[in-house]
């Protein structure tokens, strides 16, 4: 009888295991090398990339300022105000900047949702950088759902658009990898159009996040990134402080007009969201959020990133150390302004709570 011409089945399985081997060796070679923006990559070492759009001018009545209004308002004076308590827009953009705005434009949402920055917000900065001359006003951001129907059903698209803003979708050709030497991000890609700019200015909304607690000014440059982001999540408070580190805004608006109690960041339920008819306007993204959170009754200590972004110089969660401004807009256009102080024996936050819960601290 002739012999078997087949190798015999243990041969067979050993030639089946090596060539699975390398097969997958060989994936993951091509993953290090091709799928840059791993979590925790080896070899984040040296100085880290900083995009630092601050001004150099400290010179402004303050650095910190919170507007409240009643009923229906007047977000465009709302906005208006805010800045004016800084030292007006004239203090951070000048004549022939390139200036993009980053707002909150990740979900496919409305704005009574409160996942995205109100429409109006981005078309109030948008008109107040053009009339200090900006050369180009550019809204974007790397939304999390369909661009195009995120820009478009958020509402940040028509009205940007109608002030004269330029808005632009993210896309593939719009990112390129950069080593950012963070803790947890390293090789990464960045989105072009917003570190680019002659200036950046930040406009998140405040919303609770079920990872991080609370997001708005730190968290809100997640829209910086391409790639796999939500890879993230597995060590998200490091992330939020390398990105916060990356990128120093020249200014951060934050729209608190209507806020997403529960269930964000995406949200969807419109009985998760609140309205609190607060606009806050700063030179410190840090302070922003040790603020903006007592908004979701947060608290600055609970918040490991504030903590990261305090230590690594990125900013104080001592808002009240800012010369706060707190400006409050009646239903016939009416505007009190005050100085805040935290009375001898209260908290920062005790003030905070106060203050958005309409008891003005003098």
């Amino acid at each position: 009888m002739a012999a078997d011409p087949r190798p015999p089945r243990r041969e067979v399985l050993v030639r089946a295991g090596k060539a699975l081997g390398l097969v997958a060796g060989a994936s993951v070679l091509a993953k290090l090398r091709l799928d840059h923006g791993g979590w925790r990559v080896p070899g984040a070492e040296g100085t880290r990339e900083v995009r630092d759009y601050r001004t150099a001018d400290h010179g402004g009545p303050s650095d910190f300022a919170v507007v409240h209004a009643q009923g229906v308002p007047d977000v465009g004076a709302m906005v208006r105000e805010a800045l004016g308590a800084l030292g007006g827009i004239a203090r951070f953009v000048s004549r022939g900047d390139v200036v993009v705005l980053k707002p909150n434009i990740g979900w496919d949402r409305t704005p009574m949702q409160a996942a995205n920055t109100n429409p109006e917000v981005v078309a109030q900065v948008a008109t107040l950088c053009l009339q200090a001359g900006a050369r180009r006003v550019v809204v974007t951001d790397a939304s999390c759902n369909d661009p195009g129907r995120c820009f478009q059903r958020s509402g940040i698209w028509a009205r940007a658009h109608r002030v004269g803003a330029e808005v632009i979708l993210p896309a593939e050709h719009r990112f390129r990898t950069m080593r950012l030497r963070g803790e947890v991000l390293d090789e990464w890609p960045v989105y072009r159009t917003l570190i680019e700019a002659d200036k950046v200015i930040n406009l998140p909304v405040a919303k609770h996040h079920n990872l991080a607690k609370y997001t708005a000014a730190m968290k809100n440059w997640y829209g910086t990134l391409g790639g796999r982001r939500n890879r993230l999540h597995q060590n998200i408070d490091v992330s939020i402080a390398d990105l916060a580190t990356f990128m120093r805004p020249t200014l951060t608006v934050v729209d608190a007009l209507r806020v997403l109690l529960r269930n964000g960041p995406q949200g969807g339920n419109v009985d998760d969201t609140r309205r609190m008819n607060t606009i806050l306007a700063t030179v410190d993204q840090v302070a922003a959020d040790a603020y903006g959170c007592t908004l979701i009754d947060q608290r600055p200590e609970n918040l490991a990133y504030l903590r990261m972004g305090e230590a690594r110089g990125l900013g104080t969660t001592r808002w009240q150390s800012l010369r706060p401004r707190e400006l409050a807009l009646d239903m016939h256009g009416g505007v009190q302004r005050y100085a805040l102080v935290v009375p001898e024996g209260s908290t920062e936050v005790e003030v905070a709570r106060r203050i958005h819960a309409g008891r003005v601290v003098v």
